[in-house]
């Protein structure tokens, strides 16, 4: 799970919304289309530029700069990172409309603002960005969805976000909703099945990732259709560890079972998590807390583990 760094960030998220939309929600509930509708794999599984996992990195923007991402290039030139994460927008809960809406702070702000400051540079070499979204101890999350017209409505917002910003896609992180606040209910079934279902239909060719952690973990179908039908990815949570998410729908080359922070697991653990993904042939090596200081001699261990070159800091 995040890091103690990570839960303080949050509970400091000032109260500045960019991106406030009014849901509509509905007591009935929609059947979900057929798996066959998905095409959620269809993304191409090597590294920019190289054979082997791709690697995806999580940047807590409230401290550090996103554009750190593009920064690390393998000895070949192919950049290190294939997907970078602005970490994070939130999901709040209006309490007038009884509404979750997609709340930016004002460091998230200033990245999307930004766009071409941030976002551009790290697209212009390849590298995919995407907009991890996580619950603000509000009682809103991506569980507790009561209706596929509510997910719907959320999953609009979400799409909104990736095509006003130009971004990649979207990474979902079921973390810090504290279900029942504000009177809201608890996880169910159908919640997280019926939002990346909706958010799928809008974004066929765009990223969805999940973040194998939380209520969303255990609650990856619902009335024959699958999470890992409708997502790109999905890698291990708890850093420093190596455990293959249990998505149903996904194959191995669309999984990270190997997870650390840069910040905080050792070399040798890394390198040796690096080894494992490749000789298990899983396509996936996620890092996280990449920080403004130089770590390519620490990244290195890992690149010549995943791909037999070194890292270069530019």
């Amino acid at each position: 799970m995040k890091t103690t760094l990570k839960l303080s960030v949050k509970s400091k998220i000032l109260a500045a919304a960019c991106l406030m939309l009014a849901l509509a929600s509905c007591k009935k509930e929609t059947k979900l289309p057929p798996e066959s509708l998905s095409s959620a794999t269809a993304l191409k599984t090597n590294a920019i530029g190289t054979n082997g996992p791709k690697g995806v990195c999580y940047v807590e923007v409230n401290s550090n700069d996103l554009r750190n991402v593009a920064k690390y290039t393998l000895t070949n030139g192919s950049p290190l990172f294939d997907i970078g994460i602005i970490f994070a927008a939130n999901i709040n809960f209006n309490t007038s409309s009884r509404t979750a809406e997609l709340f930016f702070n004002p460091q998230v702000t200033n990245v999307l603002s930004n766009r071409d400051t941030y976002v551009k540079p790290l697209q212009d070499k390849g590298i995919k960005v995407l907009l991890s979204i996580l619950g603000n101890h509000q009682g809103a999350g991506m569980t507790n969805f009561t209706s596929m017209a509510s997910a719907q409505a959320f999953a609009q917002q979400l799409s909104n976000a990736v095509s006003t910003y130009g971004l990649d896609g979207i990474d979902f992180d079921d973390e810090y909703s504290d279900y029942g606040n504000n009177g809201t209910t608890q996880p169910n079934d159908s919640s997280f099945v019926f939002l990346v279902t909706a958010l799928r239909e809008l974004m066929p060719s765009k990223i969805i990732s999940f973040y194998f952690y939380g209520p969303a973990a255990s609650r990856l179908s619902y009335q024959g259709v699958t999470v890992g039908s409708k997502v790109n990815y999905s890698w291990n949570a708890i850093y420093g560890t190596y455990s293959t998410p249990a998505v149903p729908g996904l194959a191995k080359s669309n999984l990270g079972p190997a997870a650390i922070d840069i910040t905080a697991t050792s070399a040798g653990t890394a390198a040796s998590l690096a080894t494992r993904t490749v000789s298990d042939g899983y396509g996936i090596y996620l890092y996280y807390n990449l920080p403004n200081a130089d770590s390519h001699t620490y990244l290195s261990n890992i690149s010549n583990a995943l791909y037999g070159f070194g890292t270069v800091y530019n």
